[in-house]
């Protein structure tokens, strides 16, 4: 569930940090449609027998669809101001891909309020470093400064 806040409380959730969002398993149906969409058919993401002589040992998810899982993710990590009724996606400060997603992975994703501005009258611009993680592994799959527009009645 997405945290729904007050505009006086804005400041108060600079620096929030979210729970944890419930797991997500990548699977190799979703690596190949993702493959299909992309137009990327690159053997490490697609060939299940020639990816297990890499050092990964399978086939592992495009790192652009661990990042477009934010999308998904964002539905229980975000936080929205009260009177929300439009969101727009602003783009990327930064995007660091730490460690490869093998299939069959379990992942899920936090978040971090960095900012909370408002640009014009009812348009908050938020930066939110958001992290996906790997079940049983150290290293998350990535880390992102994630920019959107949230539209407040």
């Amino acid at each position: 569930m997405p945290t729904v806040i007050n505009r006086e409380d804005i400041g108060k959730y600079i620096g929030f940090q979210t729970e944890a969002t419930d797991w997500h398993t990548i699977t190799q149906e979703q690596i190949n449609q993702f493959a299909d969409c992309t137009l990327d058919h690159q053997f490490i993401h697609v060939d299940e027998q020639k990816a297990k002589s890499t050092p990964f040992g399978s086939t592992i998810a495009h790192g652009f669809l661990s990042l477009s899982m934010l999308s998904h993710f964002a539905e229980d990590f975000s936080v929205i101001i009260d009177g929300f009724y439009m969101g727009l996606n602003a783009g990327f400060d930064k995007v660091r891909f730490l460690q490869p997603v093998t299939v069959n992975s379990r992942v899920r994703a936090f978040a971090k309020t960095l900012s909370i501005e408002e640009k014009k009258l009812g348009q908050f611009r938020l930066s939110t470093e958001v992290t996906i993680e790997i079940e049983g592994c150290d290293t998350p799959a990535l880390v992102a400064q994630w920019i959107s527009v949230q539209m407040v009645k």
